[in-house]
């Protein structure tokens, strides 16, 4: 589709960008502009602004920016014209077309179509579960569930008969063609790849639950079991289609998103029945993931609303596993976890229908962050009662503290967790720097599991980059940091990617011979490699290595200094220090002072923030390579 050039001047002046952004995330103003946390990347002090003047966004952390086309395009990963279209239909214009491309005309119309049936198909079923007399034992089992009709309604449940022709004749009569129900899902073809071998409905006899993308249109179903059938799951969800990827849907982020910005906080439930009772009770912030398990993308999702998410899984062995899976995806984001400990035997709708709204209220209240769940679970199993179980819990602990991207949290869970352990801080930092120096899973996995994730770059501060490029480029500059062994070692518990800086020193490659680089990053395990090739790594020549990598390792121990005066400050802020913590604490943050004091030529004060967030002034090479 072809849209004119005038069309899209006309969209975007009947857009406020302000408005527009406001709708999807909170803009606080700064001065003649508008700021907020950047929903493209993670960060904690806002670096997104948005310019009514010039009717525009930009983001000074990751360089995201562009008109209010652009920002609904990445935020809701959108083509241009699905953008343009959404904006012209919120500003009432109407889009002008100016040459007609047929494949592109057919796949909206095959779009709209699906939309069209999807939505059809939900009113149909809905239909059939308020007033067929072959539905009565679907009415029932939602009654014995504490759901009636007005919910039933409300959330447009339906029921899918036992008998396929019931479903198949009203499509034929609504004119939708056989491709049309097997390319939605609700049908799949008896032989596959067969055509004339006929059609059968995916879902019989079953509780449907309509599933709607973010701005509420039906793109699939979840289809509850509502008779005993060991040969078929309790839930059977659409598969996945042009409209509906499982890793990218939460079912009820269409209710949810408004209230997961008042609440500042997302609750995250198992299943769709849990979401509903939460929100029939007023607890409007919940939601569920749908067939699949908590996956990176959803947590990418949330990550565009609230910086915190609150877990609500069953409290048996399954619902704790998960609730760490769901960790692991939640804490790379930068996002906080809290964790409900819901009393045994129940999950959300169950323990509302037997105690009420204010009672689960309660509970959520006193949801704890993720590690205090963890040890206060493994003390009451008995887990922690000896050295070796302590030992243990310290190692899968370093494990989940070093997926957490945020510093500051991950500080202050370092101290919760060293505390509960009975080890000290440092220890625990260096457990976590053995982890984060480890290859990733998956680059062990054999190469016949195709379906294995795909390797992550090994974590790596900007800084250590930096440090990793100077010694593979130049042989004076790897000599010059070889030699500050003990000014890198007491970095390691401070910033990622220090054992990976000291492998390359000290295996030094001749950076004069490609082929002497090559072999050595041929040799590394897959996320190291990933991590010295990405483009960030891609910097311009530098015309002073020495000197480059004197004033990069000055930058370097001035961010340490920093972080372990941020440590010490959290550290003094624990509850039950004993006189002679509490001293050592005073003296080490009075050394710490008066050496930060020693480097304040090195320093960058941000007005607008406190004195606790100090820069360091870039480097000479900012600006020639991206900023990892």
């Amino acid at each position: 589709m072809q849209i004119s050039k005038e069309t899209i001047e006309q969209v975007l002046s009947a857009t406020d960008i302000v408005e527009l952004v406001q709708s999807y995330l909170p803009l606080k103003r700064a001065g003649a502009q508008f700021r907020a946390n950047c929903p493209f990347h993670n960060e904690k002090t806002p670096s997104f602004y948005v310019n009514p003047a010039r009717q525009s966004f930009h983001c000074f952390g990751c360089g995201k920016g562009g008109d209010a086309i652009s920002f609904v395009r990445e935020y809701e990963n959108l083509p241009f014209t699905d953008a343009l279209g959404k904006l012209a239909q919120r500003a009432g214009v109407q889009i002008v077309e100016e040459a007609h491309d047929p494949s592109a005309e057919r796949a909206r119309r095959s779009r709209g179509r699906l939309l069209d049936l999807h939505r059809e198909a939900a009113e149909f079923l809905h239909g059939l579960l308020i007033k067929s007399p072959d539905a009565g034992h679907a009415r029932e089992y939602l009654k014995s569930r504490g759901l009636g009709s007005e919910v039933a309604s409300g959330w447009s449940l339906g029921w899918m008969p036992d008998r396929a022709p019931v479903f198949l004749d009203w499509a034929r009569e609504r004119k939708f063609t056989g491709r049309e129900l097997v390319d939605s899902g609700l049908c799949y073809l008896r032989e596959e790849q067969r055509a004339s071998s006929g059609l059968r409905v995916r879902f019989r006899d079953r509780l449907m639950f309509p599933i709607r993308n973010e701005v509420g249109d039906v793109i699939a179903f979840s289809g509850r079991q509502l008779r005993e059938d060991p040969n078929s799951g309790k839930y059977v969800n659409s598969p996945e289609t042009v409209l509906f990827r499982k890793s990218r849907v939460l079912f009820a982020l269409d209710r949810a998103r408004k209230p997961v910005l008042r609440e500042k906080a997302a609750l995250l439930c198992e299943g769709q029945l849990d979401v509903i009772a939460c929100h029939e009770a007023g607890i409007d912030h919940a939601l569920a993931p749908l067939g699949t398990a908590f996956t990176r993308d959803h947590a990418s999702l949330l990550r565009r609303y609230t910086h915190e998410v609150i877990v609500c899984y069953d409290a048996d062995r399954a619902g704790l596993a998960a609730t760490e899976r769901v960790f692991r995806e939640l804490a790379p984001e930068g996002l906080a976890v809290r964790v409900v400990a819901m009393p045994d035997g129940h999950d959300p709708d169950s323990f509302i229908r037997t105690h009420g709204a204010d009672a689960f209220r309660a509970l959520l209240k006193q949801a704890e962050g993720f590690f205090d769940f963890k040890l206060a679970k493994a003390a009451a199993d008995g887990l922690l009662a000896d050295a070796a179980g302590r030992a243990s819990a310290l190692g899968d602990c370093a494990g989940s503290l070093a997926l957490m991207s945020d510093f500051a949290s991950r500080e202050n869970q370092i101290n919760v967790v060293s505390a509960r352990l009975q080890t000290s801080a440092n220890t625990l930092r260096q457990a976590i720097a053995r982890q984060r120096s480890k290859p990733t899973r998956a680059s062990a996995v054999p190469d016949d599991e195709a379906s294995a994730p795909p390797t992550e770059p090994t974590p790596l501060h900007r800084v250590v980059a930096f440090c990793c490029q100077l010694a593979l480029a130049s042989g004076e500059a790897r000599d010059f940091l070889a030699e500050q062994f003990e000014t890198l070692h007491e970095a390691l518990p401070w910033l990622e990617g220090i054992p990976l800086l000291e492998s390359i020193l000290a295996a030094a490659p001749d950076p004069a011979s490609p082929a002497s680089v090559n072999a050595f990053l041929a040799a590394l395990p897959d996320a190291d490699r990933l991590a010295l090739t990405a483009d960030a790594m891609a910097a311009a020549p530098i015309d002073d290595p020495v000197k480059s990598a004197e004033q990069t390792l000055a930058l370097l121990s001035g961010i340490v200094l920093q972080r372990r005066n941020a440590a010490v400050k959290a550290a003094l802020k624990e509850p039950g220090l004993d006189h002679q913590r509490m001293f050592e604490l005073l003296e080490e943050a009075k050394e710490l002072r008066t050496l930060l004091q020693g480097m304040e030529q090195r320093i960058e004060f941000d007005d607008e923030l406190p004195k606790s967030t100090w820069r360091p002034k870039p480097p000479p090479w900012r600006g020639r390579r991206r900023d990892g």
